[in-house]
């Protein structure tokens, strides 16, 4: 065998053992609450929140998990996950929950682990990768006018978004469902199923009018889309492909994906709504399509669907450093920036005070700001169907919480873990 062959052989074989399972990442220890510094009768009392909601038929169900330490100290389903009355079949803890913007930190994470190979700069112009987002515009609203049908013009970006202007949305791209102005209509006319490829997804991105100039304002809108396209053609890749191969499977998180198998399909959750009688009934996912097939332009701002259990496993990589088991995923340095407030003194809208942005997490930066119980260096973000998680590396702590309830926000269930989670750290 000639030397080119034999290295060609050994690097065949180290590709296949990265991408195997790992069974030392696939499952993460458990401990009684107080061995690990938790309340175990504290901690009741996120159950019986949770619960009120679910008999107050504002909930239809919940999954809650919380681990310190590197061990999981509370699991727990409750209520129901599909159908009604009679019908209705229990919330699970292996339940499948649509994560929506939880995608979020796990594209960002690819992200930077091409960045740790080399491939580009984390300031260097999108446009460098891809040729869509070169000579974007900028609308400009006229003066004293507002809404969906107020006047514009657009005026040339001032720079080029960049890829740090990506993963901390300072890109100017918007959602159409929360732009009320005329970029937002533009966004919602703009940006409907079977556009194609995520390729054509980014190139009708580009076409369209920023909502700010490039840098200058927190805009949550589709940067994670056009990161996911990033790792598309950096990586040579599709997306999903390279989330399973590099993320997914060495994480041993073999329940999360763009789409749900038939043989899994029993375990997801409806999505429910608040009706005009105030109870809980099954509804349509507003803003996303459903979960039998793999889509044609899988989202990485929003897109995948998973498991209480298995994003812990994600959480407790960064909570690691970057690392579960045997498995490296990220320098502890990557970790470190991207927990780290990017925004400088740009406010982050819809968040609570003292929170910035880092790298694909809202990051507290000060403790007095708010009224939210925590530390200073913790970070989290949410889902529109109401899922939810925050890390305190201070505490060696995370939780998450799952449900499957629209609208987003209006029980403050963000806001409750947080203060059930913390109220019951016993040391």
């Amino acid at each position: 065998m000639s030397r080119s062959a034999r290295v060609l052989l050994i690097r065949s074989v180290l590709i296949t053992l990265w991408t195997l399972p790992l069974s030392a990442a696939a499952e993460l220890p458990t401990a009684n609450p107080a061995d690990v510094g938790l309340s175990a009768s504290r901690l009741e009392r996120l159950n019986e929140s949770l619960q009120q909601h679910i008999d107050r038929g504002e909930l239809a169900g919940a999954v809650a998990l919380i681990a310190r330490r590197g061990k999981i100290a509370h699991f727990e389903a409750l209520g129901h996950m599909t159908g009604e009355g009679d019908d209705a079949v229990r919330m699970r803890r292996d339940t499948l929950f649509g994560i929506a913007s939880m995608t979020k930190p796990i594209t960002s994470a690819a992200v930077m682990m091409l960045h740790e190979e080399g491939h580009f700069q984390l300031d260097d112009p999108v446009s460098r990768y891809i040729p869509a987002m070169k000579d974007l515009r900028v609308a400009v609203v006229e003066e004293g006018h507002s809404g969906p049908d107020a006047p514009y013009t657009t005026v040339p970006a001032t720079r080029e978004i960049t890829i740090r202007d990506l993963l901390r949305h300072t890109t100017g791209l918007t959602y159409g469902f929360m732009d009320r102005g005329p970029v937002g209509k533009l966004y919602r006319e703009a940006m409907q199923p079977g556009m194609g490829d995520l390729g054509a997804v980014v190139k009708k991105l580009g076409e369209l009018p920023l909502a700010r100039q490039p840098g200058s304002s927190f805009v949550y809108g589709h940067s994670t889309d056009v990161l996911g396209y990033l790792v598309e053609v950096v990586s040579g890749q599709s997306l999903p492909d390279f989330l399973d191969e590099r993320i997914l499977r060495p994480l041993g998180m073999t329940d999360t994906g763009f789409y749900v198998p038939s043989e899994k399909a029993e375990r997801l959750s409806a999505l429910y709504t608040l009706g005009e009688d105030g109870l809980v009934h099954p509804g349509v996912r507003p803003f996303f399509r459903g979960y039998s097939k793999m889509p044609d332009a899988p989202s990485g701002g929003g897109g995948l669907v998973s498991t209480a259990s298995d994003y812990a496993r994600l959480l407790q990589m960064f909570l690691n450093g970057g690392k579960l088991g045997e498995a490296r995923l990220l320098s502890r340095k990557s970790v470190e920036l991207m927990t780290a407030n990017s925004l400088g003194d740009l406010p982050i809208p819809r968040v609570a005070p003292g929170f910035g942005f880092g790298l694909g997490f809202a990051v507290r930066v000060d403790l007095g700001a708010s009224s939210l119980l925590g530390s200073v260096g913790e970070y989290a973000w949410s889902g529109i169907f109401n899922t939810f998680f925050f890390v305190d590396p201070h505490e060696e702590l995370f939780a998450i919480l799952m449900t499957q309830t629209a609208p987003f926000g209006h029980l403050n269930l963000g806001d409750r873990l947080r203060v059930l989670v913390n109220q019951a750290i016993d040391d």
